[in-house]
């Protein structure tokens, strides 16, 4: 062997030995960007059950408030009709003064369960919209259950999206190792990055989904 020789086989060596460094290089980035994926996939994951939980949560809630809600105003309408038979029995001509006091004694009760009916604060917290036990109260707080399932449903919808996102980009990125394929790899990061700020969006709720 020539020292020519020697030398190109040197040079094809080095080449060689490079090439594999790039590789290595590669391979552990691509690896520590699978690794991350899958972390913020696994928080996404968490979040996503969560925002289930809440939804199944505050559906079953507002729904209880709403029954409890109609069942007040059954009874509110019984005692309205109650109230009207009353004043009718006043109009009454030849009333004893006895009756007519009965009668008087029985309207006022009537008048205020019917005002208890529609509005009854909770006297620990008075300023409080959401206790109590009329149906004002009553009302605000399925309307606040109602509220918490949308967020709960938004949030759920941006963890969805991000799994989605989240699990191609580890598709992609496992496609890179094998492949060695940098633009694979680039669209498994850009798909990372996708999936995480929709998780962050699931849990800070910053921008609406246009959903």
């Amino acid at each position: 062997m020539d020292s020519q020789d020697a030398a190109d086989l040197i040079s094809e060596m080095a080449e060689e030995k490079a090439e594999h460094a790039d590789a290595d290089r590669f391979r552990n980035r691509a690896a520590l960007l699978i690794a991350v994926l899958a972390a913020v996939l696994a928080i996404g994951g968490m979040g996503g059950g969560n925002a289930t939980d809440d939804m199944i949560a505050s559906n079953i809630q507002a729904s209880d408030t709403w029954a409890f809600f109609q069942a007040k105003n059954i009874r509110q309408t019984a005692y309205e009709i109650g109230l009207e038979e009353i004043d009718t029995a006043l109009t009454e001509s030849g009333l004893s003064p006895a009756r007519r006091e009965r009668l008087e004694a029985r309207r006022a009760d009537y008048v205020a369960t019917i005002a208890r009916y529609d509005s009854e604060p909770d006297a620990a917290a008075p300023d409080d919209p959401l206790r109590g036990e009329g149906k004002k109260q009553i009302s605000a707080r399925a309307k606040h259950f109602e509220a918490q399932f949308e967020i709960a449903s938004q949030r759920d919808n941006n963890f969805d999206l991000a799994e989605v996102c989240l699990q191609l980009a580890l598709v992609l990125g496992s496609v890179a190792i094998l492949a060695l394929n940098r633009p694979v790899l680039l669209a498994s990061a850009g798909l990372g990055v996708a999936g995480a700020l929709l998780t962050l969006n699931g849990f800070l709720l910053l921008v609406p989904l246009p959903l």
